[in-house]
């Protein structure tokens, strides 16, 4: 794969022009805590309504952290799912109902509803904000559960920067980061490689767990100040991952080896104007091109079918939002846009096959302080889709500060989401992950039968005879939270949270192969609920230890179900005799794939006037609902659980003159896996990397 010109240009241009020293964030702290992603536009943090983490820069180098899900999973609130890639689940929700930002623009290329977030590097990322909490009311039907926006470093400061880490399983991450300016004109430029020969979690299989990859990320922004008052920006991303397959597959009573490969590109161009009228008035006009190409295929060998997958979307938008500034204690976003997109693929009918749908919106959100210590945030948006119903999106925030110590918030939004094209004709197996299958509602009792018809199936759960016409999702959610920071070094945060929804769209296992690959499916629970707790806290001790932790309390349901508990309608099955007995509440274990409690806790170690930093993160996840095995439509059998568990992470380093960085870690410590339930933690990793800072060793050398 050919590293693009312009990056090559760039990068030895900074490599030239690079004459004064970078911040090193490793060690600065930020003061002034600023997140954009909670209002669309600049707020501090303090001030927002509500509920949002800042993850900054300084704590995901010191942690380690590789990719995005590494620094995701460290948070409290979030679990990292591991189905169709590593999705994030947030209070309970699906990873369909989490929007994925990058600089504010959302990533396509869902499989099974999930974004891969592996791919997403975390060399070039500035901060991240996760906003809990539906937020149709600015960004639409995908942000049911809240958004998590990556922002990446646009710093326009002259430096260069190389990152270059080796870890256990021959994985290689290089990463090459620089910018410049030249008057008026700003550019910038990241390169990352990402390499790995993969692992097994099952010694005797020939088929890894995961397979060797390779990825590529590369950015370039270009920035030019016509005054003042009027900026454009420009920024391009490209992310190609290159994935080696192997698998062994029955052929006339014998085990064949065969090969394949993975392509999967993702290309997004973001154009971004803005001018200032005045101090009231701002409007930004923002364009964003993206498109995410897949391509999965494997030799055919003897008599055995080839496999050849292709996936194709588009997603174009363009958007103009203008904030006002009435007062200081009055502001109003304004805005609206179109959006057009495609999808082609052989997963649903053929190549030849182009589906489209265009939405056009407008959104509205007004704050207003009308009292020094309260704040009131009322949102709206409107959607009108081409494919499915129109909706209106409302919500409304408001917080209020009892003292300067103690801050009340409380925030209601309802959200709105159509089935989409993929849970509707999605046909697609993974050859490369377990042979597992994935069918749309509309055409998923249809292809389990022919694969019956063809010896394929090995059992098929009751699950199947729900499967039925896909009707769209509604849902109201509630947040109600304080913050109490008894003084400078200690804070604390909770948050009760809960999210009705109408029409719940889960992913379920319908299905197993004779292989052992499962097959899944969409299916609607009428009614359901998550809600809970979320408490979090930290205690600057002294100048160089940190200590924080936080805890989340889960529960879900069926509404369904609890009504027919209730009525002594639902049935369970002993393990060992079989005989079966009414279903009580307590033993009803709620959606599967729901942790009940969640525990994380992190000491961090700094010693700026040494330069040493050490980190230890511990990660707690109770049991959770895998399958209904017994056949009545819940879980509540031992049998039908993944066991908990603990993760330990360590990390340290030690930075020296001119610019050189050294660190080494080991993520699970512990050692703990489980190939059934959690194929994406292979046991310990440990790793030792380097970074050079090459504007601080031109600022050494001078001296």
């Amino acid at each position: 794969m050919r590293l693009p010109l312009l990056n090559i240009l760039l990068l030895i241009s900074f490599a030239v022009n690079a004459q004064q020293a970078s911040t090193d964030s490793l060690f600065n702290r930020n003061l002034e805590e600023v997140v954009v992603t909670a209002t669309r536009s600049e707020r501090k943090l303090s001030n927002v309504a509500v509920p949002v983490t800042l993850i900054q820069q300084k704590t995901i180098r010191q942690s380690g952290s590789l990719r995005l899900p590494d620094i995701l999973a460290e948070q409290t609130g979030l679990f990292i799912t591991q189905s169709f890639g590593k999705g994030v689940q947030m209070q309970g929700l699906s990873p369909d109902y989490t929007l994925i930002l990058v600089d504010g623009e959302p990533l396509i290329g869902r499989t099974g509803g999930v974004l891969d977030l592996s791919r997403i590097t975390v060399g070039n990322i500035r901060k991240i904000e996760i906003v809990k909490g539906p937020s149709s009311s600015l960004y639409g039907s995908e942000a049911l559960a809240g958004v998590i926006n990556i922002i990446t470093d646009r710093s326009n400061a002259r430096k260069l920067q190389a990152d270059l880490r080796y870890g256990r399983f021959n994985t290689l991450d290089a990463s090459l980061n620089g910018s410049t300016r030249m008057g008026k004109l700003s550019l910038g430029a990241f390169v990352n490689s990402n390499s790995s020969e993969g692992y097994s979690l099952r010694p005797n299989a020939v088929q890894k767990t995961v397979e060797p990859f390779w990825r590529l990320t590369t950015q370039v922004n270009i920035g030019y100040d016509f005054s003042e008052r009027t900026h454009f920006n420009l920024t391009t991303r490209y992310n190609y991952e290159d994935i080696q397959n192997s698998i062994t597959v029955q052929n006339l009573g014998t085990q064949v080896l065969s090969k394949g490969k993975e392509n999967n590109r993702d290309l997004n161009i973001t154009p971004t104007f803005s001018h200032r009228f005045n101090n009231q008035i701002k409007t930004t006009f923002r364009g964003y091109i993206t498109q995410y190409n897949s391509k999965q295929s494997l030799e055919v060998k003897d008599q055995l079918i080839g496999y050849n997958d292709q996936f194709k979307q588009e997603f174009y938008r363009i958007e103009n939002q203008t904030d006002i500034a009435f007062s200081d204690d009055h502001n109003l976003n304004a805005g609206g846009g179109y959006i057009r997109e495609f999808v082609q693929s052989n997963r649903y009918d053929s190549l030849q096959t182009k589906r489209s749908n265009q939405v056009g919106y407008f959104f509205l959100q007004d704050e207003w302080r009308p009292l020094k210590n309260l704040s009131l945030i009322g949102g709206l948006r409107f959607d009108a889709n081409s494919a499915y119903a129109s909706v209106w999106s409302p919500k409304l925030a408001v917080q209020y500060r009892v003292t300067e110590k103690l801050r009340i918030n409380a925030s209601v939004g309802r959200g709105f989401k159509a089935p989409d094209f993929r849970q509707l004709y999605l046909n697609f197996t993974n050859i490369a992950a377990g042979s597992y299958s994935v069918f749309g509602s509309l055409v998923a009792k249809d292809e389990v039968l022919r694969l019956q018809a063809a010896g394929q199936i090995d059992n098929i759960l009751p699950v199947f005879e729900k499967l039925t016409d896909l009707n769209p999702e509604t849902s109201t959610g509630l947040n109600i939270g304080a913050q109490y920071d008894p003084s400078k070094k200690i804070k604390t945060r909770i948050n009760f949270f809960r999210n009705d929804i109408s029409n719940l769209i889960l992913t379920d296992v319908i299905a197993y192969k004779t292989n052992g690959g499962q097959i899944f499916s969409y299916l609607n629970i009428s009614r359901a609920f998550t809600q809970g707790l979320e408490a979090e806290a930290s205690w600057q001790f002294n100048t160089s230890f940190n200590l924080s932790g936080g805890y989340q309390f889960l529960m879900t349901a069926d509404k369904d179900i609890l009504d027919a508990i209730a009525a002594g309608e639902m049935y369970k099955r002993d393990e060992q005799s079989g005989i079966s007995s009414l279903l009580t509440r307590q033993e009803y274990a709620g959606l599967p794939g729901r942790s009940k409690h969640m525990i994380n806790l992190k000491l961090f170690y700094e010693n700026p006037s040494q330069q040493w930093f050490a980190t230890a993160r511990a990660i707690y996840r109770s049991r959770w609902g895998t399958s209904d095995i017994d056949g009545n439509g819940v879980i509540n059998r031992d049998d039908e659980f993944a066991d908990g568990y603990m993760q330990l992470n360590v990390s340290g380093g030690r930075n020296f003159a001119r610019g050189i960085r050294i660190m080494a870690g080991v993520d699970n410590l512990l050692n703990y896996t489980d190939p059934e339930n959690m194929p994406g933690m292979p046991g310990y990793n440990w790793y030792v990397s380097m970074s050079f800072d090459f504007g601080k060793f031109k600022q050494t050398r001078k001296q």
